[in-house]
């Protein structure tokens, strides 16, 4: 039959392991109680909780109770020094029972702090025979000396703390992760994180860093899922309205109908279900940056007040025939080509070089392989923490499979992908298999040595050679199709050794 003080102390480790598995927040609330809790079961007058400091190689005091525990803390002692020291050093218990005459007690702490050590008990603090830490109980009560059951109870409850230091650590690197991902992603704001490696890429942020000192329009052109809204993004952060709104809107998005009040408002009866005069985008936007998406599917019709706009800073709300004066800087984006729009008659000439003063092309995926690897990784942590599992990166034949893919929806496109491994992964590693990729036509398979290094070689070769090809090996023009210059190009196809076959 167990003992009452048994009966207590079982109590107590069951009441410490309910807290260890509801709530890490406060770590150091946490092992105080630990420790408060087995310094009374074990009857000790004072006790100290300490945590090992891998870089330095040297404890520090995180808990200290008993009269002098508050100047105890200012200590740190290396890894062998001291009882504490020589315990975290050879990962073992120990139970001394004379330590002013012990050579491992260090007797300048008790000397500063006037507090005499007699007796001490001292464990590890293990996870997977890893000493993360030291408990020490000093001077049990009644003058007694610490036992054998009293190093077992102290053992179970170190156990314990090692297990609450674990489980915060690894909850406080989720939580950090996290926030760095949101901190990139701008969640809180809506902004979105630039991921690039590529020179091309580069060289379109340097563009942007002085574009955006500006208050001119820029039209952003480029392939659906390049991130256009993500450079909008850029050059509203880099310029002086940066503390003010950034609106967007996607213009094919919004049935004709409503796309007028959505731009500019409403007033109260304009039609029917306006039952308030409602702000449009323009007015929410005022002192800062609107974002026009899909430029080119906004109707003729709203084109010409949207050059009243952008001229005049000028509109009315729909049913009003009040002007409102709005101080916004204008960007739009589209994926079509707005050029032959104009040519067509579909898109107004006159609207299109108001737009068009900034012109910003963005290259699709396949011209900017150095981006995918980055991209990808990113994009696997994102996932990882919202799929709740743990991937060390990707395969070599995975690294391979997407270097060698055309992503003709981009990075939206290699954005879901990443996702769909994510969830279908079970190993490490994501492999091959789990991206689900398949070789479009025209595009070749990446062979030979499997490296990231060579894969890009290869795909960069194969590519190239594509498009001289489709451009009748003039370089010019195939420098044009890239978007490289054309000094550029011609040094690609000497380390490529690119050879025209009918020279």
């Amino acid at each position: 039959m167990l003992s009452k003080i048994d009966v207590q102390k079982f109590s107590t480790l069951v009441e410490i392991n309910s807290l260890i598995n509801s709530n890490y927040t406060d770590l150091n609330a946490l092992l105080t109680q630990i420790l408060e809790s087995a310094t009374r079961l074990c009857e000790g007058d004072a006790s100290s909780l300490l945590l090992v400091n891998k870089e330095k190689q040297e404890l520090y005091f995180e808990v200290a109770l008993g009269t002098a525990g508050a100047d105890v803390k200012r200590f740190t002692v290396k890894m062998g020094e001291g009882i504490a020291g020589w315990v975290a050093l050879h990962n073992k218990s120990i139970i001394v029972g004379d330590a002013e005459n012990d050579k491992r007690h260090l007797k300048n702490i008790p000397k500063a702090v006037h507090y005499t050590s007699k007796t001490m008990l001292a464990v590890p603090m293990r996870i997977k025979d890893e000493c993360l830490g030291v408990i020490e109980l000093i001077n049990k009560k009644n003058g007694q000396n610490f036992n054998q059951e009293d190093l077992e109870w102290l053992e179970i409850f170190a156990n314990q703390a090692g297990i609450a230091v674990v489980n915060a650590r690894s909850m406080e690197k989720a939580q950090t992760e996290i926030k760095l991902l949101q901190t990139q992603l701008g969640s809180e704001q809506g902004y979105h994180a630039i991921i690039a490696k590529s020179p091309v890429i580069l060289e379109k942020l340097e563009i942007i860093d002085r574009v955006a000192k500006t208050d001119s329009s820029v039209l952003i052109l480029g392939e659906s899922g390049v991130g256009k809204e993500i450079f909008a993004e850029q050059i509203h952060l880099r310029s002086l309205r940066n503390k003010e709104p950034f609106v967007r809107i996607n213009c094919a998005a919004i049935p004709e109908g409503l796309l007028e009040s959505e731009l500019f408002g409403h007033v109260k009866g304009a039609f029917t279900n306006a039952v308030a005069t409602r702000q449009g985008r323009f007015e929410l936007a005022d002192g800062g940056t609107i974002f026009l998406d899909e430029i080119g599917d906004l109707p003729l019709a709203l084109q010409a007040k949207l050059l009243r706009v952008i001229q005049e800073r000028t509109f009315e709300k729909v049913g009003s025939d009040t002007t409102v004066t709005v101080d916004v800087r204008i960007l739009a984006a589209t994926n079509r080509d707005i050029e032959k729009q104009v040519e067509k008659g579909e898109f107004r000439s006159d609207l299109y070089y108001r737009l068009n003063v900034l012109p910003l092309y963005i290259p699709p995926l396949r011209q900017r392989l150095e981006d995918i690897p980055e991209l990808a990784d990113f994009f696997l942590k994102k996932f990882s923490i919202e799929t709740k599992k743990t991937f060390e990166g990707f395969s070599e034949d995975a690294m391979e499979a997407m270097l060698s893919y055309a992503w003709p929806g981009n990075i939206r496109e290699l954005e879901n992908c990443i996702e769909r491994a994510c969830v279908m992964g079970k190993n490490k590693l994501i492999l091959g298999g789990d991206l689900f990729l398949t070789n479009p036509s025209g595009m070749p398979e990446t062979a030979g040595e499997r490296n990231l290094k060579s894969a890009l070689t290869v795909f960069k070769s194969r590519f190239i050679q594509k498009v001289l090809e489709e451009n009748k090996w003039n370089q010019t023009e195939t420098a044009k199709a890239l978007d490289i210059q054309r000094t550029y190009l011609s040094r690609l196809v000497k380390e490529l050794d690119i050879i025209n076959p009918k020279e």
